[in-house]
């Protein structure tokens, strides 16, 4: 894939985002059957281990959305994933998703660095004038991430008795 939407591999202090592939399906799987990540996003959707497959292995050649590994320096092993997705071509903006494989992973700063650099990226390299995210309100560790990264709130709304916070960064920052 190339243009604006091609797949880097972003590195940072602590990590490096990298194109997801199907080597990755494991420490998905992993990922997305995590009681405590599930809960911090309200995730209440279940998957198979064939469909975690056919995912990782399609993330390369999806335009208009870029899905990328989070790969912690120190070790090399697989600590989450960054996503840019649901891009709007009219209001040239996209949202943003992470998750972390586990709370092994929580309050160590790789999720600040992986939003940190894959906002910058989307800001500059892909040409988005904005990227938004709702984060549930109780999710304060996640909450001061997104800030950190340059995130300001936007609104509040309550749906099925949660209230999620709407949060979004401008490349007129």
């Amino acid at each position: 894939m190339s243009g604006r939407w091609s797949k880097p591999t972003l590195v940072g202090t602590l990590v490096t985002l990298r194109p997801v592939s199907i080597d990755d399906t494991a420490a998905m799987w992993e990922m997305i059957d995590d009681p405590e990540g599930n809960d911090l996003t309200d995730t209440t959707a279940t998957f198979t281990f064939e469909q975690i497959v056919e995912w990782c292995a399609s993330r390369g050649v999806q335009d208009e959305r870029l899905d990328l590994a989070i790969v912690e320096n120190a070790t090399g092993d697989f600590a989450g994933e960054a996503v840019l997705n649901a891009y709007d071509a009219d209001d040239e903006s996209a949202n943003f998703r992470i998750a972390l494989r586990g709370p092994a992973w929580y309050g160590r700063g790789l999720g600040t660095e992986a939003a940190t650099l894959i906002v910058e990226h989307g800001l500059t390299s892909i040409g988005l004038r904005r990227i938004t995210l709702t984060v549930l309100a109780r999710n304060r560790r996640a909450r001061r991430s997104y800030e950190k990264a340059g995130f300001r709130p936007t609104g509040e709304t309550v749906e099925e008795e949660q209230t999620w916070v709407e949060m979004e960064i401008t490349a007129a920052r």
